[in-house]
């Protein structure tokens, strides 16, 4: 993310903190969220599928992609 952006949502933040946010203003800091979002999960997944898992014989094999739909925190089926 470009730090313009980031520098945006902080610069929001702040100013959310100092009165109400207009319409538009709170319109721009959701999508910039969002974006924030995609880019931090497209980033995570990049890691994880560059990362390998060495057994106890040395043996290196990659992570297994996870089946299924992720369960929220503090929820466990």
């Amino acid at each position: 993310m470009i730090a313009e952006k980031l520098n945006r949502i902080n610069e929001l933040a702040r100013l959310k903190r100092e009165r109400a946010l207009t319409a538009d203003e709170l319109a721009e800091q959701a999508a910039l969220r969002q974006e924030y979002l995609a880019e931090w999960r497209a980033g995570a997944v990049q890691v994880l599928e560059n990362t390998y898992i060495v057994d106890e014989h040395g043996v290196k094999r990659r992570l297994k992609p996870k089946q299924g739909r992720a369960q929220p925190h503090g929820r466990r089926s």
